[in-house]
């Protein structure tokens, strides 16, 4: 009985200095964690965040960059912290199907389902897929029929994200014969790309819209059921007759497992109020992201969703980190 009551006590203990805490956070910088190179629309949107909370929290919210294994290292890294509060992590859907893809899991790998702190779904991103000067299609068709020629290459910003699984079913279900080949974030995709080095990439449209005015990039096709009003006048790929080949990328923000709900709420609340703001609903719009927001379950739902879907599909198709 005695050890019974002392547990109960340390437990009483524990969840009173946890509660405490809660209350004064943050009494230091909270860092965001992105997975990936400066430069991409993951990085921008992150930092969009980022400027507005520092604001509203009084204390500086940094935003660190962690590169390396389609993301692994740094959602790793977050996975380890002190679920406290101030190590954070923004992440495209790459976080949950990455490890599906690589055939050798670093030791920073992480569990998807159980291992994080869902806080909020930021935004959602429809995928497309772009040309360069690398090809002479001017429609996915003509590209379709140069691959038969002579083979394509697709770049994509590494193994294991949503652009490569997308690339991959793709190729099945059409019997294109696209090449993948990845990178290390979206920034050189596009430089290789946009100079001919590479002829396509899937990718979001944020990152591709600077290209398209003066014609170093166009777009082909958007992967999902209905046209998007990032860019209405791009057929989706049903309609250009390649059905059942829809992928969609979002962005959430999540926390090490543990996090106080306390504080889970008030980030919650936060962003959800500064996604309400025009400038940032515009900024959004300009990194190609539809806000989402809503409550963490909604996150929760969609990390879920997409881990079930992709570990079905990666299984089916083979897809396997070139």
């Amino acid at each position: 009985m005695k050890r019974m009551w002392k547990w109960a006590v340390g437990g009483v203990a524990a969840m009173s200095v946890a509660a405490a805490m809660a209350q004064g956070w943050p009494a230091k910088p909270v860092t965001i964690v992105v997975a990936y190179p400066a430069g991409g629309d993951t990085d921008a949107l992150a930092r969009v965040f980022a400027e507005r909370l520092q604001a509203r929290l009084g204390q500086p919210v940094l935003v660190e960059n962690k590169p390396g294994a389609s993301g692994i290292i740094g959602s790793g890294y977050v996975a380890k912290a002190a679920p406290d509060g101030y190590t954070l992590l923004m992440a495209p859907n790459t976080f949950a199907m990455a490890q599906l893809v690589l055939k050798t899991a670093p030791s920073a790998a992480y569990d998807v389902r159980n291992g994080f702190t869902p806080i909020i779904q930021v935004g959602a991103q429809p995928l497309f897929i772009a040309a360069g000067p690398g090809t002479q299609a001017r429609t996915l068709k003509e590209a379709m029929e140069e691959s038969k020629k002579s083979e394509l290459a697709y770049g994509s910003p590494g193994s294991g994200s949503p652009m490569h699984v997308l690339g991959e079913m793709f190729n099945k279900a059409t019997g294109a014969n696209f090449r993948h080949v990845p990178y290390r974030g979206v920034a050189p995709v596009l430089t290789d790309v946009a100079g001919g080095h590479v002829p396509l990439t899937w990718m979001t449209y944020g990152p591709v819209e600077p290209y398209l005015a003066d014609g170093k990039m166009r777009l082909l096709g958007v992967a999902q059921a209905e046209r998007t009003p990032l860019a209405p006048q791009v057929p989706t790929l049903a309609e250009l007759g390649y059905k059942g080949v829809e992928v969609s990328a979002w962005n959430g923000l999540y926390g090490p497992k543990g996090m106080p709900p306390e504080v889970v709420s008030r980030l919650n609340a936060q962003i959800n109020e500064i996604m309400r703001q025009p400038e940032v609903t515009a900024k959004m719009k300009m990194l190609g992201v539809l806000p989402v927001g809503g409550p963490p379950e909604t996150l929760t739902k969609t990390t879920i969703a997409d881990l079930e879907r992709f570990t079905r599909v990666v299984k089916e198709l083979n897809i396997t980190a070139d």
